[in-house]
């Protein structure tokens, strides 16, 4: 879904309001995917961004190997291939740098010097954004976000450049296996070769009901989708999107999400006021950490990370 050509907040505050916020819930419900455009973060910054990571990844191998998982000089910092290479029983057809974000300092300091200043800047030219559509999905669930509690749903910040290269047969690989996101929301700038397809809910009210269909790039769009976290708050009224990356035999691609999720030691349950509604409650409570545990403990296997959650309601 490609929202109205305005900057969001001006939407989000102004008098189309309400079918603005009812557009946001209504891809929220059914695929967990939209598209963003004139959404306050430059484009000229998406386009650096995008040729930052063309020129990191093009950097020669033991420049990108000092910040392998093993040897990384910052706990902030990761560079890897694939995504859990010691259970999968086929290695993702990706590299990616993967940057914590704990405060600007650290991010200068620690965060490698080829791309740290135009991902810092993609990362805070993008919170307001975030923040009107958390607003606005907590909202709808009669939840209201302020300042003093932001950071239970947002808490933890992380950009990721990836990089797909080119495969001589793409049939045979998979760029990312099919997955939902374990966080809150997740941000995508992705470029203009596409790839990135997501799985229709088959219980929604959608036509291609169990089909995977592409997230077409939409030049100067950010691509939004959300996480699992999102679903357990909204007791499931909300889907995280399951979805997965191709890979192509012509150009090499890239992609740079930013991973918005609780703080590790946050409670996680669905909110109070809508399991009153619904009458039960399809989730358990647990620690956001043990959720990530599990969640980095198996390969991708589509939307099962979510039984971890799962009562016997659900």
């Amino acid at each position: 879904m490609e929202m109205a050509s305005k900057e969001l907040w001006t939407w989000l505050d102004g008098p189309d309001h309400g079918e603005e916020v009812n557009q946001i819930v209504r891809a929220a419900e059914t695929l967990g995917f939209f598209q963003v455009v004139n959404h306050g973060v430059p484009t000229e910054l998406l386009d650096s961004l995008k040729q930052t990571a063309h020129n990191f990844f093009g950097l020669p191998p033991e420049r990108k190997a000092v910040y392998r998982r093993e040897v990384s000089p910052s706990p902030l910092v990761k560079y890897g291939t694939s995504f859990v290479p010691e259970k999968e029983k086929a290695l993702e057809w990706k590299d990616y740098i993967s940057m914590a974000y704990t405060n600007d300092d650290e991010a200068l300091q620690q965060w490698p010097v080829e791309c740290r200043d135009v991902a810092l800047q993609y990362l805070k030219t993008s919170h307001e954004m975030v923040r009107k559509l958390l607003e606005a999905l907590l909202g709808n669930l009669g939840a209201e976000l302020d300042d003093s509690k932001i950071d239970a749903f947002i808490g933890k910040k992380m950009v990721n450049m990836n990089f797909y290269p080119t495969c001589p047969n793409p049939e045979l690989t998979i760029g990312v296996g099919r997955h939902s996101d374990m966080g809150t929301l997740t941000i995508l700038l992705q470029d203009g070769i596409g790839g990135l397809f997501v799985k229709v809910p088959q219980d929604v009210n959608m036509e291609k009901k169990g089909e995977w269909v592409e997230i077409p790039p939409i030049p100067g769009a950010l691509v939004i989708n959300i996480g699992d976290m999102l679903q357990i708050w909204s007791n499931g009224r909300y889907k995280s999107a399951e979805h997965r990356v191709r890979t192509t035999s012509t150009k090499s691609r890239v992609s740079i999400p930013i991973f918005t999720s609780p703080q590790p030691t946050q409670k996680i349950a669905p909110l109070p006021q809508v399991v009153e509604k619904d009458g039960v409650a399809r989730y358990k409570e647990f620690l956001f950490s043990d959720y990530t545990n599990n969640f980095f403990g198996n390969a991708h296997d589509g939307k099962k990370s979510l039984e971890f959650a799962k009562t016997n309601s659900a």
